[in-house]
């Protein structure tokens, strides 16, 4: 029950504070990118092919550079990951749209295409607001996320005292 309150409130103030809410989030992507850099520099010294080791190499500088990059220039980040949400909201559009075609005769396949309906919208508003829409939506889009994280947990915990 703590937990849910506690998602509800965070999922409340990244909605309320999205700048600060996508920075945070791009501190953290920044920070998993440098360790994941890290990781394949390692992985590289347990390869076995000169090619491996290169490849390995070659993924360590791109995520390691991406990484400080990010956490360098922290609204450049904020508008990088923007847009690549953007494209792949667009993305996952057209896949639910073929997915829709593929089960159309089956019960309830009409929320497919639902789902990507308000998923193609989505990816235009913030494509065609971009990059100015960078300052609200990855804090917004975590916030709504968190605030539904937070009401299951609630409903789950709400079910789980009636039924005891």
């Amino acid at each position: 029950m703590i937990w849910g309150i506690v998602l509800l409130i965070c999922g409340i103030l990244a909605i309320a504070l999205p700048w600060a809410s996508g920075i945070g989030v791009v501190i953290v992507v920044g920070w998993v990118l440098i360790f994941s850099a890290v990781s394949h520099l390692i992985f590289a010294f347990h390869t076995h092919s000169i090619g491996g080791v290169l490849w390995q190499l070659l993924l360590a500088l791109i995520y390691g550079a991406a990484g400080v990059f990010m956490l360098m220039n922290l609204l450049a980040g904020l508008v990088t990951l923007t847009l690549l949400l953007a494209v792949f909201l667009l993305m996952e559009a057209v896949f639910e749209t073929g997915l829709y075609f593929q089960v159309r005769g089956r019960v309830n396949a009409g929320w497919i295409l639902f789902d990507a309906i308000v998923t193609f919208i989505l990816a235009i508003l913030v494509w065609s607001q971009w990059p100015t829409s960078a300052v609200w939506f990855i804090g917004t889009i975590i916030g709504v996320s968190l605030i539904f994280s937070g009401v299951s947990r609630l409903s789950l915990a709400a079910a789980m005292r009636q039924k005891q």
